[in-house]
């Protein structure tokens, strides 16, 4: 069964270009690396909720800010592990590393590694 890193980051929107940007090269550095899949979408239908949101999980900003969601799929946890340390040590990957480079507040950023337990294809 698969394998999904998931991650919620919340990017102001004047930032968007830019984070657009060093998405699509980070794309294309996971792709090289082995991962299946990269996706990055931006909020559209998701509401301020009275209790918990995706807007409130990353303290956003409704004036000035988005909401992020994003995934990569892998094989397997080990095949996202070993990708993973090909990415880490992408020398590409190594220029973006500081944060005064991320168009977004990386403190608030959610992420985590997730077993595939259905799949519907």
């Amino acid at each position: 069964m698969s394998y999904v890193d998931g991650f919620v980051v919340p990017v102001p929107k004047k930032k968007l270009a830019t984070y657009k940007a060093l998405a699509r090269k980070c794309a294309k550095i996971w792709r090289e690396h082995g991962a299946l899949d990269y996706k990055e979408c931006i909020a559209d239908d998701v509401s301020w909720g009275k209790r918990t949101s995706f807007p409130r999980s990353v303290k956003m900003n409704q004036k000035t800010e988005t909401v992020v969601f994003s995934y990569i799929v892998y094989k397997s946890r080990k095949h996202r592990d070993a990708v993973m340390k090909k990415v880490m040590s992408d020398p590409r990957l190594k220029a973006m590393e500081d944060p005064k480079n991320h168009p977004f507040d990386a403190k608030r950023m959610i992420w985590g590694g997730f077993k595939v337990f259905v799949d519907m294809k």
